[in-house]
């Protein structure tokens, strides 16, 4: 995110000494400066100073990640999948965010997966890629080097690759943390049709800088209750030869990894929320890009926020049929009422799998039944990718198996319904 920012302790030139304040008449000890930088040298970096030498490791070990295996969808069909089906309370009890999440899609670009959760995560840091977690519901505290976020209902948190940090959610046991997780192997950005050459959020973009909420930093280890010398595990996501090509290691840091007296740079995590998201509409039905909100390498963004509809006097709302033959396209459905979907069992906590090469499009009947219709009350994260998805251990579990015939079923009832014609 090429936007300047610039917090707590910093010096007055980078790569210069930058010291702990004197202590008796003696000059105080070195910060230790770190680079963070994507593309080598090449592209978006922050520059961080830590009270310890950020390479230091005391122990290492292998952390054994969940299931990440896929299975191909053939045959090729359409499919629902109940994300709700996959947690129990008792379950909640016992999850966390990050080593919690179960995996619902994935390709070698991405990967989607869904967790519902009452327990903090382990100090935690994905090595492969960036990841943009959708909060669908309840609240949490998110701790990284760079400051703290608190986050609720329909934030979207960018955290960009190797970034430490852990979720802490606030516990409700009648709304549990529940997080959408888009895990890329690339890093993830506002589109570029979106941004000036040199990085700023232009007019036409549905939201600006100041839509984005910035840690609260810098964030210490005293300031979350520990001392500076704690020893501290942090989980790290990497790559290698396991399912997906994903494989984890736990370090064990001799010191709290919060340790970052200030920074200052273009690369940092940070928070959007759907609300902010201005919708763009026209006359006829808009096509999904003006609903986009970051893209990755090989996929896209988006997400449908309640809007007024087409204005056109003989406009139809919903979407045509449509195939998508570069793209599988995933929508999660987080509230309101999907005009399309109605008559196919989609609802909250569901997402629809739309693969390509399958056309698909609006349910039967819910082409008229949308005419006349000027407001849509509906919120929705869609994810288009470029390369097919497979299923993961949890797509596999809550799929319903019926999905694909919805259009039939929906044809029979509608021509059972019609009277008979008379010419």
């Amino acid at each position: 995110m090429a936007h300047y920012q610039r917090m707590g302790s910093v010096p007055h030139k980078r790569h210069t000494q930058h010291r702990r304040p004197a202590s008796r008449g003696k000059q105080g000890a070195l910060y230790y400066e770190e680079l963070m930088g994507e593309e080598g040298f090449s592209s978006d970096s922050s520059l961080l100073y830590h009270r310890n030498i950020p390479s230091t490791i005391a122990d290492s070990r292998e952390w054994s990640i969940r299931d990440l295996s896929t299975t191909p969808n053939h045959p090729l069909v359409p499919r629902h999948l109940r994300l709700h089906d996959l947690f129990d309370a008792g379950a909640v009890r016992r999850t966390d965010p990050v080593t919690g999440r179960r995996l619902v899609l994935g390709n070698g670009d991405v990967r989607i997966s869904y967790a519902v959760s009452a327990l903090a995560s382990p100090w935690y840091r994905n090595g492969i890629g960036d990841e943009c977690v959708f909060v669908e519901r309840g609240r949490a505290r998110v701790e990284t080097v760079f400051g703290a976020f608190d986050v609720g209902p329909g934030d979207y948190v960018v955290i960009p690759r190797a970034t430490t940090h852990r979720w802490v959610p606030r516990r409700s046991p009648r709304d549990p943390l529940r997080t959408y997780a888009i895990e890329a192997n690339s890093h993830i950005a506002p589109p570029k049709r979106y941004l000036s050459k040199y990085g700023q959020l232009l007019e036409h973009a549905p939201y600006c800088e100041r839509d984005l909420r910035l840690p609260a930093g810098p964030l210490l280890a005293e300031d979350v209750g520990a001392r500076a010398g704690d020893e501290t595990e942090v989980f790290i996501k990497h790559r290698g030869s396991g399912p997906g090509g994903v494989v984890g290691t736990v370090h064990t840091l001799p010191f709290h990894p919060l340790d970052v007296v200030g920074w200052d740079g273009c690369l940092y995590p940070y928070v959007f929320n759907v609300a902010d998201f201005e919708p763009i509409t026209g006359r006829v039905h808009q096509p999904p890009p003006v609903h986009q909100v970051f893209e990755g390498w090989n996929f896209v963004i988006c997400n449908f926020v309640p809007r007024k509809v087409d204005y056109h006097p003989l406009s139809i709302p919903v979407p045509y049929y449509h195939s998508n033959v570069d793209s599988d396209e995933i929508m999660f459905y987080v509230d309101g009422d999907y005009e399309a979907r109605k008559g196919s069992g989609i609802g909250k906590g569901s997402i629809s799998v739309h693969p390509g090469g399958h056309p698909h499009g609006p349910q039967p009947g819910a082409t008229e039944g949308s005419i006349g219709v000027h407001y849509f009350d509906e919120l929705a994260v869609m994810v288009d990718t470029f390369r097919p998805l497979e299923l993961g251990e949890a797509g596999r579990a809550v799929d319903d198996g019926q999905y694909a015939l919805s259009w039939l079923r929906g044809s029979h009832r509608r021509a059972a319904a019609e009277p008979p014609s008379h010419g």
